[in-house]
């Protein structure tokens, strides 16, 4: 085994070790924090939802939860209620939006 495939083991097992196998989430989660206030009376307490009407938000890849609230303002996803919700984020809003529920994964 040559070095550099010995130093790439070493890395990726340290990066596991450290708990860095997710990606972070591009945006700033305590200001996703203030923003979300809205968005947990439906979703529940950091985006925990006990509601089956509603879906859990939090630890949802924040990828994802971009891509959803993008297709909402767009009207390609359509909820009467989503869609009036999306439609005057920005898409940093949505970012840290997004980086607030992927860091909520504890009750």
């Amino acid at each position: 085994m040559n070095n550099k495939v010995k130093t790439l083991g070493t890395m990726l097992l340290t990066a596991f070790m450290a708990g860095g196998t997710e990606a972070q989430a591009a945006g700033d989660k305590e200001a996703g924090k203030e923003k979300a206030i809205p968005c947990q009376i439906c979703h529940g307490k950091g985006g925990r939802s006990t509601n089956p009407l509603y879906p859990v938000l939090a630890a949802q890849h924040a990828q994802y939860i971009v891509k959803q609230l993008k297709a909402f303002k767009a009207g390609t996803r359509k909820d009467p209620i989503m869609n009036g919700m999306a439609e005057p984020l920005t898409d940093a809003d949505m970012e840290d939006l997004a980086a607030f529920f992927q860091s909520n994964r504890n009750p």
